[in-house]
This record gives C-alpha cells, structure tokens and sequence, in this order.
C-alpha cells in the first residue's frame, strides 16, 4: 500500500486491516514512523520517486496480489505532480508486475474528467499507463473530500462570515469522508465487478451547493447565517497578477498554481460530467457510505474530530 499516513491512506488501512487482509505498507522515512507502526501493519520505508529504493525497500523481491495507492502530490503544483501523480506511481507499476501483482486499486479524483491543471493531466497519463499495463485496475475517483470542506470552519466560529464564490450556486458535489472512501476502497479489492473499471463516487445523499454547506455549518453552530460573496473576477485578478510576476519570481508562480487550483474548485462541480450533454449531473454520480457533511461539521465543532487540512485546504 503507498500514501498509507494520510488521512484517507489511514482510514484504508484500518478497513483492509479490519477486512483480514495482511498489509504492507510503503512510506517515507520520518520521525513518525514509530506511531504509524501501531497496528497489525507491517511497515517498510524508502522513497517511491527512487525506483531502486521501491524495488529494494519495498518490494524486497517478495511477491504481491494487490497494489493499492492512496497517494498524491501535496502541492499539485507541476513539479509535484509529475513527480508524485504520475512517476512515483509509474516506478510502483513496474515494480509491482515483477512482483507478481494482478490487481492495481489506485485512488484519483473525479475532477480529472475536465482537466485543466498541471496535476490532473500528471494523474490521466498514469492512468493510461495503468489501463494499458494488463494487469486488472480499479481507478475509484470521488468526488470533494470532507477535509476539503473543513477549511471555514474556524473562521466561522470566529463569528466570520462564510466565504461564497458567485452566488455560492455555481457548483455542487457528493463529499465522502475518510471512513466511507476507505471502505470502498478495501472492499474494491475482491469485488471482481469493480476490476477493469473507472468508477466515480460520492458521499450519501443529494449533491450540495457551497451555500447550502454554509447553512449546515450555521445550523450545527446553532447561528444565523452569515455570508460574503467573492467575485470569480477578482480571482482571476489575481491569478494574473501572480502569473506575471511570477515569470521573475518563482514562489510567485507556484502561488499562480495554488490560485488556479482554488479558482477550478470554485468554478466547477465536482460531479460526473455528461460531455453529450455537456454539463454535471448529480443523478449519474453513484453515492456510497453512510456518514454526512452535516454529522461532520457536529463532531469536528463537537471536538470529537479534527480536520486534517493540509495543502489541499479550500479556504
């Protein structure tokens, strides 16, 4: 298994593991190693971008049924991706073929069916490689993941308003949490109707709008709801700015990227997209699992659970 310490990585792991699988897990060295070792894991560490370390390291000559990867670039800038998305993962692929795997479940994203960024490009070419490789794949893409969504709720309890782009109607999404995508990807292991396939998934219920996830945090906060809306202009105000600069200073750039990104997410659904139709549709995305957004913002306010935002914050 690789991307096994990060938040979904973890609740995968803990669903194989509860499955009766026997894992492998393939991480970096870090100081946290000792912690992650605290499971019926068994733990082995080196770098995926160095294809000596994953054959020597991990692989170790051992044979595999399954690859499972919950790993990605933190950034999604170009050089992340590339590097993350799209080699680390190649190096994996060849490793596991002569290690004897016939089954690879990799974790991508459902927003690569538009893609116009440097790390959904990165993940469609591996993907390809992947289906053309002959060995059976699983490529589980979901929809907005519940972290993603956490990223105002601090400001809120501040007594902040909720941020909006637009009208706050412009896009809609199925989120998951870690526990149900979790689920769904351990069970995709056995499930021989799951092989040879690109499956698109979403959390329970209806597809939301940011508003309509702004009135659930104000209603778990029990306050009236308070919202500021953002122009997508003055976005791309400053995605200019930044791009321009940015060919002199280069941290500058990167922050183009991290812009663009944030612009894509605010600008489009992260729903199946009907290209014959050319637009979403809420009805076409499957939904799996049991937990809501709503029971989300109740624990994380309730401080029964915390949102590990990382670099993939919304806000």
């Amino acid at each position: 298994m690789l991307g096994a310490t990060g938040t979904i990585g973890r609740a995968t792991r803990a669903a194989l593991l509860k499955s009766g699988y026997d894992v492998v897990c393939f991480a970096r060295h870090s100081p946290q190693g000792d912690a992650n070792k605290m499971d019926a894991s068994q733990w082995r560490f080196g770098y995926v971008t160095d294809p000596d370390s994953l054959r020597r390291d991990g692989f170790r000559g051992e044979q595999f049924d399954v690859l499972l990867s919950c790993m990605a670039s933190r950034t999604g800038n170009a050089q992340d991706a590339w590097a993350v998305d799209y080699q680390a993962h190649l190096n994996a692929l060849e490793c596991a073929r002569a290690g004897g795997v016939t089954h690879m479940v990799l974790l991508s994203a459902i927003c690569v069916q538009k893609p116009k960024l440097a790390f959904q490009h990165a993940k469609l070419a591996f993907e390809a490689k992947l289906m053309a490789s002959g060995i059976d794949y699983s490529i589980v893409r979901p929809t907005a993941f519940f972290k993603s969504l956490s990223g105002q709720i601090e400001r809120v309890q501040k007594g902040k308003p909720f941020l909006l782009f637009g009208d706050g109607n412009l896009t809609a999404c199925k989120p998951i949490s870690d526990g149900d995508l979790g689920n769904y990807l351990a069970e995709t292991v056995d499930l021989p109707e799951r092989r040879n396939a690109i499956l698109s998934i979403g959390g329970p219920g209806p597809a939301i709008t940011p508003r309509q996830q702004g009135d659930l945090l104000f209603q778990a906060l029990q306050t009236e709801p308070r919202f500021r809306h953002v122009p997508i202009a003055l976005m791309d105000s400053i995605i200019s700015v930044l791009s321009t600069v940015g060919r002199v200073l280069p941290p500058l750039a990167r922050k183009a990227e991290l812009a663009r990104i944030g612009r894509y997410y605010a600008t489009e659904s992260m729903l199946v997209w009907d290209p014959a139709r050319g637009r979403y549709d809420a009805d076409a995305t499957p939904s799996t699992g049991k937990e809501t957004l709503a029971d989300h913002y109740r624990k994380t306010l309730a401080g029964e659970r915390k949102s590990d935002l990382g670099d993939h914050a919304m806000f």
